[in-house]
């Protein structure tokens, strides 16, 4: 198996920013222009200019799953991890590496995004047996609400750039398409109906588009290794465009991705 970790950008199509052996997934585009992502249950850094992954400490969290998030301000990585509880949980470490502290208080939960000023965390988790839904955890108190558990399932929670929108995908009826709602948890919408199954919405920082994973009809939950696309469409809603084909899915684009200067996004594709 090799990962290329691969840059889409608006004014020139995908090109290759790194190639190497083994799994590696979910990358971020961090504010000083450094790649974040997860291999073999740690965080990894891509710097700017650089051919080599970098291990970033974490501490005792070493059994990382692949959701993780810089902060807006760039001083601090939300990483999800299970050895303190046995589920995957969200803690924070300083963008440099360190040790890490527990922010959520209830497990599992699996990191995804933070609000444009930084006080909370957008989180998938499930609750008292109930189906995956989404959360918002305070960053200051460990507090946590709950935005939506009205799904079958719902994941890959990311804000936009103005914090009135969550985006998610969301499974109702057999169908995962992408939606969007208010923190509050009013007024969710449906943006895609599509044909395919799709996942992991990302809207762009200037406001103006969402790229997301579009997987074939039929597919169960998000699995690697398959045939998918990415997709492109306005955030303000409307028919979206193919933008590419590869080989990945789990791994490809779970996080937010997007440069901060919205000319393009990270993601990777897997080759045998």
């Amino acid at each position: 198996m090799k990962s290329e970790i691969c840059i889409w950008r608006r004014d020139g199509g995908v090109t290759l920013r790194h190639g190497c052996e083994g799994r590696v997934e979910a990358p971020n585009w961090c504010a000083d222009g450094s790649i974040l992502v997860n291999a073999a249950g740690r965080l990894w850094r891509l710097a700017p200019g650089s051919a080599r992954l970098d291990p970033v400490e974490t501490g005792f969290a070493d059994r990382l799953n692949n959701d993780h998030a810089p902060s807006p301000d760039g001083t601090l990585i939300a990483i999800s991890d299970k050895v303190e509880t046995g589920a995957s949980c969200i803690y924070l470490v300083p963008m440099a590496g360190g040790a890490p502290r527990r922010i959520t208080r209830t497990v599992p939960s699996w990191m995804h995004g933070w609000s444009p000023d930084g006080r909370w965390l957008v989180h998938a988790g499930a609750r008292g047996g109930g189906p995956v839904g989404i959360y918002l955890t305070e960053v200051e108190t460990g507090a946590e609400r709950c935005v939506t558990d009205e799904f079958d399932h719902a994941d890959g929670p990311d804000f936009s750039v103005d914090g009135a929108w969550i985006w998610f995908n969301g499974e109702r009826d057999g169908a995962v398409d992408i939606w969007r709602i208010r923190p509050d948890g009013t007024r969710a919408e449906r943006m895609t109906r599509g044909a395919g199954v799709d996942w992991f919405p990302h809207p762009s920082p200037d406001g103006r588009e969402v790229v997301h994973l579009r997987y074939p009809p039929g597919t169960v939950g998000h699995p690697a290794d398959l045939d998918v696309a990415l997709w492109l469409m306005p955030q303000s809603g409307g028919p979206g465009r193919e933008i590419a084909r590869l080989r990945g899915g789990q791994g490809s684009l779970n996080v937010p991705c997007w440069a901060p200067d919205s000319s393009g996004f990270v993601f990777i594709r897997y080759r045998a």
